[in-house]
């Protein structure tokens, strides 16, 4: 399982089933879950998904991708539940995010999701885009 900073536990992982290896999981903690759900719940949609991707773009290359979802996931996201709620994640997107950790973060400068992400090889200043090693 991946590693998160101390006192927050991971409690779900997603492994797609096409998944050649262990090591295409996402992890989402306590924190992370319980803000989804309630952003969920604040959009009056508590049955929606969240979306977790990237896409090209933003000073680095790749920024992050963290979304409200309606519908059913398409054909070939893979699909995983934390506390409740649907978390859907594209196959290509899947590559970036492999091992990362979305956690919830609450500083005087930022409050919501936030990727720990091992594939990141570098971010930009404002820590919104990235590269990949």
């Amino acid at each position: 399982m991946t590693d998160v900073s101390p006192g927050t536990e991971p409690i779900a992982t997603a492994t797609p089933s096409t998944a050649p290896s262990s090591r295409r999981i996402v992890t989402i903690t306590p924190e992370a879950a319980r803000y989804a759900r309630e952003r969920l719940a604040q959009r009056g949609t508590p049955n929606a998904a969240v979306r977790l991707g990237i896409k090209g773009g933003g000073c680095s290359g790749f920024s992050y991708v963290i979304q409200f979802e309606d519908g059913e996931p398409r054909e070939r996201d893979s699909v995983f539940e934390a506390e409740g709620v649907r978390f859907f994640v594209d196959k290509k997107s899947l590559v970036y995010l492999a091992g990362a950790v979305l956690d919830y973060e609450r500083t005087m400068m930022f409050q919501g999701f936030k990727f720990r992400n091992p594939n990141e090889a570098s971010s930009c200043g404002c820590g919104h885009s990235f590269t990949v090693k």
